[in-house]
């Protein structure tokens, strides 16, 4: 128990931090959104605001939902859930984590695919790539892993940023995803037991 105890603490911990700082990425967007109206309307439109956007609205979403879902603020149909129990609404909150694991990992697996392919990974075996780019930058350096690595995947617009930026942030709000999901489920475990974490 103190083990799933120190484990909940870290998680929680370190999602609080990030949804703390991702929460103020909005005046970010904002600023972007904007400098958008002002160029267009005073100036030559810029071509960068709108995918910024898009970018920090991403990057907005995927790091704080950890911490929403830490505080309980997700969206949830309460015509029945509201009036159960704390004990009631533990066993199924832990059972209905596992649907939303099954999803994440669905997500997790496809997004590891997208991330190595905007690497320049063209094969099927993402998880050798990475593997392969790991161990090179840690005995060859950039240098190293700048040989593993191909032509980066860039976006058909105008402006053209390479992708593999926003795709590693929603790789690592993934994974903070699947890490809150656990906690809250050794969480739901706990309540169950008539322990609270």
């Amino acid at each position: 128990m103190r083990l799933i105890r120190g484990y909940v603490r870290v998680v929680e911990r370190v999602n609080r931090r990030i949804g703390r700082i991702a929460m103020y990425g909005i005046f970010v967007l904002m600023g972007v959104l904007l400098w958008s109206s002002i160029s267009k309307t005073f100036f030559m439109p810029s071509m960068w605001t709108l995918e910024t956007a898009q970018f920090l609205m991403v990057a907005y979403y995927i790091l704080g939902g950890p911490y929403s879902i830490q505080l309980n603020a997700n969206v949830r149909m309460d015509l029945f859930y509201g009036s159960w129990s704390p004990r009631t609404k533990a066993w199924v909150d832990a059972f209905t984590i596992f649907f939303l694991l099954y999803y994440l990992g669905i997500l997790f697996l496809g997004g590891v695919e997208s991330t190595a392919y905007s690497l320049g990974y063209f094969g099927m075996e993402p998880f050798s790539f990475f593997g392969d780019l790991i161990s090179a930058l840690f005995t060859g350096g950039f240098d190293a892993a700048g040989e593993v690595m191909g032509r980066f995947e860039r976006s058909p617009t105008a402006w053209r940023p390479f992708l593999w930026p926003i795709k590693t942030v929603l790789m690592l709000g993934i994974v903070l995803m699947i890490l809150q999901a656990l906690a809250e489920f050794f969480r739901d475990v706990a309540r169950i037991r008539g322990v609270e974490i």
